[in-house]
């Protein structure tokens, strides 16, 4: 036998020799008395010894506090001493009277050994105290393996005792009694943790400390720690109170600071230092040599060459130590591996001879001993790769997420939100992917080489044929790789786009809505979704034959050398032995093989990954051409400035740039008042971003003296209370806080909104109007306490006297800016003769500057302008408000115009004003969020919804639902294809056993018999090729027609939901679902499938087949499934809570990335990078927080279904044992080699059911999704209005209320009017007096409660919506652009031909401008239009009004952005276009309206007043009169 050989070998003394006898030849064995003084004593001191110095370096790195004294620390320490003590008593003993013993020289060198390695652990146990260390894995294995080897000598004394009567000492006898117990208790005491102090809590941290910090290593070992999470699991749904806080290694800002240490590019990313605040220059230079290498230039002299970064290298310094560890775990797993084939060829040789029961017995301990040793160290390994994993994935998102903050323009407009969502969610998740499987590299090789090895000793050369198959498979997966690779990029290419799509169509739904565009985007997006599934499935078709390959290759292997075996040499006999050992080498191989295609796969889609984000990553960043100074006195500094948006990429080094703003010289004094005026898109706002460093220099130097405020001319707002968007991080003054919202005129609006300044401001300031979000982001601004203030535009979106108003209190001579720096860009004529200096910009350059006076006596431009549209001071304020200059000048110039009469009606319509409203009151009108909120008001402040988690297990309906849109032909297939699979699979291995006892023949009959087994086995393999392609193919098909079916349902019923989902619901909630939820439905929702259902019939083939070799094996079965449920309910109700939350915690990344992205001029202006970065690490935590005990949830069930695997191979091997008289060698192999693939099966499968039951909550998400409450139907057959309608523009309400959901108050109550065809109705009111819910009411955006409006004589209720809302236009206040051609975003369903898009745009007075453009109508706009003017802007979304010319035309404050040129040509466009079409105005300028046939003035959501303006206005009593007279004009 092979074992006792082996243990002959070691044995050489005569005596020693005779000593085995009592070993191997007895019913009651026992070990040499030799063996016991050496073997087993050196082993574990020897250990100590020589991982003590590691101990050692885990002392010196620790950084912890002292620990305090505990009973157990001081019980521990003095064991220690005792054994100590006790092992020098017997060591004195020897040496006094028993020097001739034969033992003696053993016995000495053990005692000794002993007393010097207790002395060692002593002094290690102090040291540790000291150093904070609360618990040794080193020392604990030491205690583990010194009681485990101290058990034989202990009982071989007792044996002695019992069998001889006398002992030949009673004093070493006694000390041995006592020393061992002691050691027991000493190892006990080891399983205990010292108490520790707790880790300093993070600022505000409430949760518990993770009881992994403070767990003994025999806890950590077994995961004992999360005992307590599982049964709380198991208790009830878990809730994120629940969760430990982070390991302080796991915690974002540690492993973000560690990341860049290593990451080069890191210095350019941090905040601006502050000796770079204080006003050192820092000059730094990149430049680019002729061949392209790029190199970094620090004032004026070259340094070091500037690397392109890789991500990969930053990584491996990062956390290539805590890698390696980790492989070196791998490396003791895969050799352990290959001791149960040995132990299988000795329990098979052992059911052929007549040896000792005992010795079958120990055969079976050793399985499952190994089975446990293998999986405590699996677990280390996997529980320590998932960590690197998790912290990879940290890494990359922080680092992805600052670089964003500095990305230039250009590089944005690469790189979109989806983009650039998509490198978080999807490319960060790929790392941590492939971070399990990465050591396979050098793993699988390793176990192929060693299961070769071992085969080559059993079957000779005939594994060469194994081999060659091997070889002969590596190219056809090699080009299977490569097409999979190439669909990959095309699959990452596809899924950025619709991403991309999707945000941006969220972004704009209400546009979409009111244009009744849905059908078209839904169309678009289809398409993209379309290709992206065509390229999934071919995909999908590929893997499904490299699974077949795969999968077969370890049988294919095994029938070739099997074959070889038995056909080379006639001798050559496969007996049960030689085939079952072979057979789990085939096994051990079969891992390796299957994975290296995963592992292959996965590497491709992170090698795509790393391409992305190296991309990503290398893109083009701010240049930091602005120095900070102080010099002359000035606080703004522009000199010679050339500036571009658009810098020459590297393949068009040679063209030409163009330029954005040229010889740009703009001089700014301290406490100056500066006003920068100018046309549409003549580059004010460029020249803000300009002075902010958010362009490209071509020349010119730029310098700052002081902090900046910037409000920008689109308002940023966060999703936060009012008041936080207010403070932006800044300390609360009370006093100050309460001037600065006064100064704003905010009072009102805090007095209106439900929760005052804690109302929670939703995404995008959606329950905010135009006008409070840009008195908030002045807010912003005044409260900042900056030194310069630039302020773009702040004053367009809000009502006159609240311009005035904001003007005196904040931006004027006597505000509380006044002894600040403020730069102002503005399109009202009425502040500028209040400041000090005036730039004109025109086309990109500067051309006129001078104060006010200078500029109108030079008589130039501006003057001119002056002249032109003086008239039109914003048509709102009273002439009393006017500054007499500026009335002096316009009268001196319109006396040199010619065009006096023109403007003398205009002039009139200039002292009119709009709704003053009485003293506190002040506001302008809100729009429809913002009158929702006001009817919000019972309900409190939360204005966004939190995201609920489903609780309990996936109900059986969201199953039905997958499996419904998988195909109930497809799923029987699936079925039916993998029973077959597995039963060809089982059949094979039961043929192979039979083969095995055949009994050898000779000639002819001896080579039937082989080629009918071996003809035969080849034929199994067969069917198992054709069941496992065809299941995979099954399942590849049906998986992504229910991807698709899924993907349509969201889409149809998202664009379907009504506003008030929006309003309550953040984008990036919404984008997850399309995001994360459908690559999940895409991509690992079918592997799992697949895997949940090979593992389910493997392992309940792998019962059948023990069961019928050895019946009373059922006995062990049913306790064993007993425990194994409970431990997979444990698991699923934990595990499964844990996944929801960590879907949840991750929306709040994507969504703060999102509103980082659109505010981060503002960001950056501000000098918050590192705020916003750390408010992204707390997100990136708090998502971490419920990932982290998911981890370690399925360790925790690996260990413990491990244990119920070993548990049955022990009973498979005892039982054979037993019955080895009755069975033969063939059914022992076939029973063992199964049950030894039973722990990873088992364990596979319960990961799978609660893989399959925790990512079938993406299907849960997305079918939430699909069936929220929608709008009315788009189309209703047998409903639609007649060809031509509206023909009229009539509109009629009879006693119309609607309010915004059920139970609450009504916004419109009982509003009757009758509007006739053309009429030009304007709509005033106060704040929250229903104009938008009237205009948003005739779109049936909002429902009818009562009564209803009828549009040419049709109830606009009976009709769809799309028959409704695509035959009346409206010129929104916002103009929502989208990424595509101008074409597109003008005419996305192509009805229109080019003449009449061009025609429109004239009409616009857009026609020159896209003249200009290279790809004129085809020209690409950006996502949201940022490559276009606000006012661009605006004037396209006249263009597709003139496009549509409806009968009906809605004006929502359609010029606020604009200015007076260019509102005065809209204006006069839309009187012409629209002549005979029936116009509503909701009027925040009064000169729009003053001309309309009458005048609607709503007071608390009913029609107050009706009729012409002149008859209102004669009416004293009138609530029109009583506006007039507020505002001095009657």
């Amino acid at each position: 036998m092979s074992l006792r050989i082996f243990w002959n070998s070691l044995i050489r003394n005569t005596e020693l020799q005779r000593d085995e006898q009592r070993l191997w030849n007895s019913t009651n064995p026992d070990f040499t008395p030799c063996f016991e003084k050496t073997a087993l004593v050196w082993t574990p001191c020897l250990f100590l010894w020589l991982f003590g110095p590691l101990e050692c370096y885990f002392q010196r790195k620790s950084s912890q506090k002292p620990l305090p004294w505990t009973v157990t620390n001081i019980v521990r320490m003095t064991l220690a001493a005792i054994l100590c003590l006790l092992s020098l008593c017997s060591l004195l003993d020897m040496l006094l009277k028993t020097k001739y013993d034969v033992h003696f020289v053993p016995t000495v060198i053990a005692e000794s050994l002993k007393s010097l390695t207790f002395l060692f652990a002593l002094i290690l146990m102090l040291i540790n105290k000291k150093r904070g260390r609360h618990t040794s894995g080193i020392l604990f294995i030491f205690w583990f393996t010194l009681t485990i080897c101290g058990i034989f000598p202990y009982r071989t004394d007792i044996l002695l005792l019992q069998n001889e009567g006398e002992l030949p000492s009673n004093f070493a006898f006694g000390i041995h009694m006592v020393y061992y117990p002691l050691l027991v208790a000493e190892l006990f005491l080891s399983c205990i943790a010292d108490v520790r102090y707790r880790h300093r809590p993070r600022k505000g941290e409430g949760r518990d400390e993770c009881p992994e910090m403070r767990a003994s290593f025999a806890s950590k070992l077994l995961f004992w720690w999360f005992n307590d999470m599982s049964i709380l699991g198991w208790k009830r749904p878990l809730t994120s109170e629940d969760l430990w806080e982070l390991n302080p290694d796991d915690r974002t800002d540690y492993i973000s600071s560690q990341f860049e240490k290593y990451y080069r590019h890191s210095k350019w990313i941090q905040p601006v230092s502050k000796s770079y605040e204080d006003g050192e220059t820092l000059n730094i230079q990149e430049e680019k040599r002729k061949d392209g290498t790029e190199y970094i230039v620090r004032n004026g002299g070259q340094a070091q060459q500037k690397k392109k970064i890789n991500i990969l290298h930053a990584l491996f310094k990062t956390f290539a130590v805590a890698f390696f560890s980790g492989s070196i775990l791998k490396l003791v797993y895969d050799l352990l591996q290959f001791v149960n084939p040995l132990i299988l060829k000795l329990l098979i040789d052992y059911v052929k001879s007549s040896d000792p029961l005992w010795i079958g017995i120990l055969y079976a301990i050793l399985t499952m001993l190994t089975g446990t040793l293998q999986s405590l160290i699996l677990g280390c390994y996997f529980q320590r790769m998932f960590i690197i994993g998790m912290r990879v994935r940290t890494a990359l998102v922080t680092a992805i997420y600052k670089k964003s903050l500095v990305m230039s323009s250009t590089a944005r407009k690469e790189s979109t939100v989806g983009e650039i969502v998509n490198l978080m969610s999807v490319d960060s998740q790929r790392f941590m992917d492939l971070m399990t499987y990465l050591n396979l590299i050098w793993s699988a090789p390793l176990q192929i080489i060693v299961a070769l090895w071992m085969l080559f000793n059993i079957l000779g050369l005939s594994v060469l044929a194994g081999i060659l198959v091997s070889v002969l498979l590596i190219p056809i997966n090699i080009v299977l790789a490569s097409h999979v690779k190439k669909k990959q990029v095309k699959q990452m290419k596809y899924k950025d786009e619709r991403v991309k799509l999707v945000n941006e169509v969220l972004s704009g739904i209400k546009v979409l809505k009111l244009y009744a565009w849905e059908e078209a985007f839904k169309e678009k997006i289809n398409q993209i979704r379309n290709k992206e599934v065509k390229n999934l499935k071919e995909i999908a078709y590929l893997n499904s034959f490299t699974m077949m390959i795969w999968n077969c290759s370890p049988f294919i292997v095994a029938l070739a050398t099997f074959a070889t075996y038995v056909m080379v040499d006639e001798n050559n006999h496969l007996d049960a032995s030689t085939a079952f050992v072979s057979l789990s080498l085939f096994n051990i191989l079969r891992f390796p093989l299957t994975m290296l295609p995963h592992l292959i796969t996965t590497m491709i889609l992170t090698s795509v990954s790393v391409k992305r984000i190296n991309k990503y990553m290398n893109s083009e960043e701010l240049e930091r051409y602005v120095t900070y100074e102080n010099s002359e006195g000035l606080a703004v500094s522009v000199r010679n400035g050339e500036f571009t948006w658009d810098p020459s990429k590297e393949d068009d080094k040679e063209k030409k740039l163009k330029s954005t703003l040229t010889n740009i010289n703009v001089i700014v004094r301290r406490n100056n008042l500066i006003a920068i005026v100018g046309q549409v898109g003549s580059g004010k706002s460029s020249l803000f971003s300009a002075i902010l460093g958010e362009m490209t220099k071509i020349s010119g130097t730029v310098s700052v003296a002081g902090k900046v405020a910037y409000a920008s001319q689109q308002p940023w707002i966060q999703n936060t209370s009012l008041k936080n968007n207010i403070l932006f991080s800044k300390p609360f003054s009370k006093h100050f806080y309460e001037d600065v919202i006064e100064a704003c005129g905010l009072k009102p609006d805090l007095e209106i909104l439900p929760g005052g300044d804690q109302t929670e401001i939703g995404e995008k300031g959606i329950n905010l109007s135009g006008g409070q979000k840009q008195r908030v982001s002045l807010a912003r601004a005044v409260y900042s306490s900056a030194d310069i203030y630039l302020l773009d535009d702040p004053l367009s979106a809000v009502d006159s006297h609240v311009g005035k108003h904001i003007f005196d209190k904040v931006i004027g001579p006597n505000g509380l800016l006044r002894s600040k720096t403020r730069i102002l860009v503005t399109h009202s004529l009425t502040y500028l003769p209040q400041t000090d200096v005036i730039y004109v910009m025109k086309d990109g350059t500067i051309g006129e500057v001078g104060s006010y006076q200078e500029l109108v006596d030079s008589k130039g431009a501006f003057a001119d302008y002056l002249a032109q549209y003086g008239s039109e001071l914003d048509g709102t304020e009273d002439i009393s408000d006017i500054p007499p200059e500026l009335v002096r000048s316009l009268s001196i110039r319109s006396n040199e115009s010619s065009h006096d009469s023109e403007l003398e009606d205009g002039r009139r319509m200039s002292a009119l004003s709009i709704n003053r409203l009485p003293e506190k009151k002040r506001t302008e009108s809100l729009s429809l969020s913002a009158e929702k909120t006001t009817s919000l008001t019972k309900e409190g402040v939360k204005l966004i919804n939190i995201e609920a988690a489903e609780t309990g297990q996936v109900k059986l309906t969201v199953y039905s639902n997958y499996f419904k849109a998988v195909g109930y032909t497809s799923v029987i297939i699936i079925m039916i294809a993998h029973i077959i699979w597995q039963a060809f699979s089982v059949e094979a291995n039961i043929w192979l056993s039979q083969w095995g006892t055949d009994e050898p023949l000779n000639g002819s009959e001896g080579k039937a018999q082989r080629d009918y087994r071996l003809g035969v086995y080849g034929g199994l393999g067969a069917g198992q090729a054709i069941g496992i392609f065809v299941g995979s193919f099954a399942v590849a098909y049906g998986t992504l027609t229910a991807s698709n079916v899924l993907h349509h349902g969201v889409l149809t019923n998202v664009l379907k939901s009504p506003m008030s989902f929006f309003d309550t619901t953040p984008l990036g909630r919404i984008v997850n679902r399309f995001a994360k939820d459908v690559d999940t439905v895409d991509v690992t929702i079918p592997m799992t499938l697949r895997s949940w259902l090979s593992c389910l019939l493997q392992v309940i083939s792998t019962i059948i087949v023990i069961t019928v070799q050895t019946p009373i094996f059922l006995v062990v079965v049913f306790p064993i499934s007993i425990i194994y449920y409970f431990i997979q309910r444990f698991y699923l109700s934990t595990s499964r809570q844990l996944k929801r939350l960590e879907s949840i915690t991750r929306s709040p990344i994507y969504s703060h990335f999102s509103e980082t992205l659109s505010g981060a001029s503002t960001i950056r202006a501000y000098k918050m990078e590192e705020r916003f970065c750390s408010q992204s690490n707390n997100f990136i935590d708090n998502n971490q927080i419920c990932y982290f005990p998911s981890i370690v949830s399925n360790r925790w069930l690996a260990i413990r279904l491990d244990f119920c695997g070993n548990i049955i191979i022990f009973f498979a091997a005892l039982f054979a044992v037993l019955q080895k008289d009755s069975l033969d060698p063939g059914k022992v192999g076939l029973s063992v080699t199964y049950a030894l693939l039973v722990t990873a099966t088992l364990n596979w499968l319960v990961r799978m059911s609660s893989e399959l039951e925790t990512n079938i909550v993406a299907v849960e998400r997305i079918l939430e999704y699909t069936n929220t409450p929608t709008e009315a139907p788009w189309e209703i057959e047998g409903k639609n209005p007649y060809k031509g309608w509206p023909d009229n523009g009539t509109v009629k309400m009879n006693n119309y209320s609607t309010r915004y959901r059920e139970g609450l108050d009504l916004v419109l109550k009982q509003i009757c009017c009758d509007i006739k065809s053309g009429e030009k109705i304007g709509i005033v009111g106060r704040t929250g007096a229903g104009k938008s819910s009237l205009t948003l009411s005739l779109f049936r955006i909002i429902e009818a409660s009562e009564g209803n409006i009828q549009i040419d004589g049709l109830n606009i209720a009976e009709m769809g919506l799309h028959d409704l809302r695509s035959k009346i236009t409206i010129i929104p206040q916002d103009p929502v652009l989208f990424s595509g051609t101008l074409r597109m975003n003008l005419d996305p369903f192509n009805w229109y031909s080019d003449t009449q898009l061009w025609e429109a745009l004239d009409h616009a007075h857009l026609k020159n401008f896209v003249s200009t453009l290279e790809e004129g109508l085809e020209h690409e706009v950006v996502e949201g239009g940022e490559n276009l003017s606000v006012g661009q802007r605006q004037l396209v979304c006249l263009a597709r009004a003139l496009l549509r010319k409806t009968k009906i035309l809605v004006l929502d404050e359609a010029t606020a952005a604009v200015d007076l040129e260019t509102d005065s040509l809209i204006q006069g466009t839309i009187r012409k276009e629209f002549a005979d079409a029936s116009v509503l105005t909701i009027a925040h300028r009064l000169n729009t309206v003053m001309d309309y046939d009458r005048i609607m003035v709503l007071d608390q959501g009913k029609v107050a007043e009706f009729d012409s303006p002149g008859t209102l206005l004669q009416d004293k009593n009138s609530i029109f009169y009583g506006m007039a007279k507020d505002a001095n004009l009657v």
